[in-house]
């Protein structure tokens, strides 16, 4: 893998998981190596309870047809084609602290690190970017 690529995602909406999911595996088929950073309300996104009941934003419930017309696989498998395709998530260790998680209430094979951890990897990215 030559690039990298190091996404953030701080915010735990199903539309924010899309954009997070979408982008990490289209750069990881093209061979990028990539890492998430999940953090704050990003956590949602590998949580075992949350990331299947992601609420649709209140006005956007249009979106859900179009989902599933179009066969976009739900948040779960994406989850899975990222962990698959070599993708490593990153559980943010201070925000599991101050929301009293444990690492066994997230998708299996995750990694749990700080700031540090992610900001290692991020430190060569060849792009960086927030959701």
């Amino acid at each position: 893998m030559s690039r990298k690529l190091a996404i953030i995602a701080s915010n735990g909406g199903l539309f924010d998981a899309y954009k997070v999911f979408n982008v990490a595996t289209a750069a990881a088929a093209t061979d990028q190596e990539v890492a998430i950073f999940f953090t704050f309300e990003g956590l949602n996104l590998i949580h075992k309870e949350a990331y299947s009941q992601l609420p649709m934003p209140e006005g956007k419930e249009h979106y859900q047809k179009g989902f599933e017309k179009a066969n976009v696989p739900a948040i779960p498998e994406l989850v899975a084609m990222a962990q698959e395709m070599g993708v490593k998530l990153i559980g943010c260790q201070m925000t599991m602290d101050v929301m009293e998680l444990e690492k066994d209430a997230f998708v299996d094979g995750i990694e749990v690190g700080g700031a540090v951890t992610f900001l290692e990897f991020a430190k060569d990215a060849d792009v960086t970017l927030t959701f």
